[in-house]
């Protein structure tokens, strides 16, 4: 998926260097609304089901990394449950770590999204404890860190997100305490005001 709010003839040269760099064997790039871009994810995140994320980071995916993916997929119960993993390299190395809230380093690495997804609350039950809990625990051995993602945490852990922001967790509670001194934007994977 590619989307980009500048003018259309900004976006039509990002896809044109795109379609050099990685010919694709499809497309369907058009240009829609912003609401219409939303609306591509109603039908994979439905009304009614149930939903549970963990998420970490790893340098590489090892031999031993895939050994636990693998081990872990077979024991979901819903064929909705998924893992996802996003490489982050090239643009998002070349960032300055100090110049956005983004935690963690600025090197390559993979993120997993584990998510959890059911139609009752009995699947969900082991989706979310035996399987997306289980394999990210069992992942943790080689993450670069505590922290992950904080859009891929689905419980406020105080300990994962101040480990998500790393030295920036100071500094940013310090910028609440000015902004949001009553912490009324706290429903997020919250940083209270310092």
């Amino acid at each position: 998926m590619i989307s980009g709010f500048g003018s259309p003839d900004e976006h039509a040269e990002a896809v044109d260097r795109l379609r050099q760099a990685l010919p694709p064997l499809f497309e369907a790039v058009t240009p829609m609304p912003y609401t219409a871009l939303q609306q591509l994810f109603d039908q994979a995140n439905c009304w009614g089901q149930y939903y549970y994320e963990k998420s970490t980071r790893v340098a590489e995916l090892t031999d031993e990394v895939i050994e636990v993916i693998i081990s872990h997929l077979s024991q979901r119960r819903s064929q909705m449950s998924v893992m996802l993993g996003h490489y982050l390299a090239g643009a998002y190395c070349e960032a300055d770590p100090d110049a956005t809230a983004f935690g963690g380093t600025r090197d390559p690495q993979w993120v997993t999204f584990i998510l959890a997804i059911a139609p009752d609350a009995e699947v969900m039950a082991a989706d979310r404890g035996a399987w997306s809990r289980s394999m990210a625990d069992a992942l943790q051995p080689f993450a670069l860190d505590a922290g992950t993602y904080v859009n891929g945490m689905a419980e406020q852990d105080d300990h994962r997100v101040r480990a998500a922001y790393g030295k920036k967790y100071d500094r940013l509670a310090r910028i609440k305490a000015d902004y949001d001194p009553g912490n009324i934007f706290h429903r997020n994977m919250n940083i209270k005001p310092a």
